[in-house]
């Protein structure tokens, strides 16, 4: 066992083996993908090196354009890192927060979400792990960057990564929250975690055990409203 601030990747991942002496069977992943949800509170209890260690690989094996594997991850557990953190992340959250509050920023949740999504913001120097999404953008090659819009390709070889590991803590019992708010802030989170120049943030994850239990199953459109055959409009038949 280490001392707590350092942890090695064994590349072999045997959380569900962990998981399923712990609770009598491993989860099924469709269990996983359908209860891994936002998690805002977290209890101080530590991660150990080697659940976070193999937590974190699950990120390796998530798809890149060219196998060009773009990300890195910097795990943030020093207090005073999670601080200056949470310091820079609260202005923009309050921001935020103020403009929901006036009904000028849309969001698809009720109140109840909203206040516990502020909670979140004012209590992340307290969770565990701060994990900060880092991608070398000379490894993602964006293909509608010419469209006139908002490009959104370039992150197809960055998120599923995040995907990757939110699932692997969900699965050895940890929470998650993914959020982008502190990418606005990028210069200065560079300098705080000495991040290249030629690297650039795409997120951060808290990671902690969660005070709350996971729900059994997230609540979500019906597949009818999101998939289409054919055409754009015709629904997808459920039977």
């Amino acid at each position: 066992m280490s001392d707590g601030n350092e942890f090695s990747v064994t590349g072999n991942l045997t959380i569900a083996s962990r998981v399923g002496e712990q609770r009598g069977t491993a989860m099924e992943i469709i269990d996983v993908i359908q209860s891994t949800n936002t998690c805002r509170y977290y209890r101080p209890d530590n991660i150990s090196d080697s659940i976070l260690a193999e937590v974190i690989s699950a990120a390796r094996w998530g798809p890149s354009g060219g196998n060009r594997q773009p990300v890195s991850l910097v795990i943030v557990r020093e207090p005073h890192l999670k601080q200056q953190l949470q310091d820079l992340y609260l202005p923009i959250w309050e921001e935020y927060f103020k403009l929901i509050r006036q009904g000028i920023a849309r969001v698809g949740s009720n109140s109840q979400v909203i206040d516990d999504a502020d909670h979140f913001a004012r209590h992340i120097a307290t969770v565990p792990v701060l994990v900060v999404v880092c991608a070398r953008l000379s490894d993602v090659h964006p293909t509608d960057d010419q469209l006139g819009r908002l490009s959104i390709v370039g992150g197809a070889s960055v998120y599923p990564t995040v995907q990757n590991m939110m699932l692997a803590a969900r699965n050895a019992g940890l929470g998650t929250a993914l959020t982008t708010l502190l990418c606005r802030t990028e210069p200065q989170v560079k300098k705080l975690l000495g991040i290249p120049d030629e690297v650039s943030t795409a997120a951060m994850v808290t990671l902690g055990w969660p005070v709350k239990p996971f729900p059994k199953k997230l609540k979500r459109k019906s597949l009818s409203e999101i998939a289409f055959v054919e055409r754009y409009g015709t629904p997808f038949p459920v039977t």
